[in-house]
């Protein structure tokens, strides 16, 4: 997910038609720029070079989202309402992280598995969650004060960090109780990905498979 705001303006992209990477490319309506659709990067065109700022999101269940935020607006085609499509991840799904100049990915079955996933991209410690039963997933920066945390599960589907024992809650990054309550982990941006299609992209990148 691209923040579309781009040098003042909003740019509004349409599908180009064209892959790059066997991936999909856009072109914005306000230039004809070409542009990549998983590294928000222009490729061709008038902002060649340019980049788009990715922003966090998350993978979630309708069930789960809608039970948060139950006056959320759906996008529709108009035609009959909306349908929603489930998706099961494959074997060779992974969670693709970059920051900076680093990247890393987590395979999905094993951050599925585990349910947490410690590591750490470039300088900053990264805390990958899944979800077991829904396959929801959570990306945070685990630093809180100019602190690293290491978090384990503490049942009723929270986490507790071990430094300090606060409880987290993994659905929004929020200390609920202990030391730490209030404070908030920064959430990440990540993409859901092929490890095929993410070492196109990140040759560089460290894989993390279990």
């Amino acid at each position: 997910m691209h923040d579309r705001q781009f040098d003042g303006q909003t740019l509004v992209f349409g599908n180009q038609g064209a892959l790059y990477k066997t991936a999909m490319t856009w072109f914005d309506h306000t230039t004809g720029s070409i542009w990549s659709q998983p590294i928000g990067r222009a490729l061709v065109g008038e902002l060649r070079g340019a980049a788009l700022r990715q922003i966090p999101s998350t993978l979630d269940t309708w069930a789960g989202f809608h039970a948060r935020h139950p006056d959320a607006l759906v996008l529709s085609n108009g035609l009959s309402g909306p349908r929603l499509v489930l998706a099961t991840p494959r074997e060779n799904w992974v969670i693709g992280l970059a920051l900076g100049a680093a990247a890393a990915a987590v395979d999905f079955s094993h951050a599925r598995a585990a349910g947490l996933v410690h590591l750490t991209v470039g300088d900053e410690p990264v805390l990958v969650w899944v979800d077991a039963a829904t396959g929801t997933v959570r990306a945070y920066l685990r630093r809180v004060a100019n602190r690293a945390l290491d978090f384990e599960p503490a049942g009723e589907g929270s986490l507790r960090d071990r430094e300090t024992g606060s409880i987290w809650s993994p659905d929004n990054g929020l200390a609920l109780s202990g030391p730490l309550t209030g404070q908030a982990l920064s959430p990440v941006p990540w993409t859901s990905s092929f490890d095929w299609a993410w070492r196109d992209f990140y040759p560089q990148s460290t894989f993390i498979e279990g």
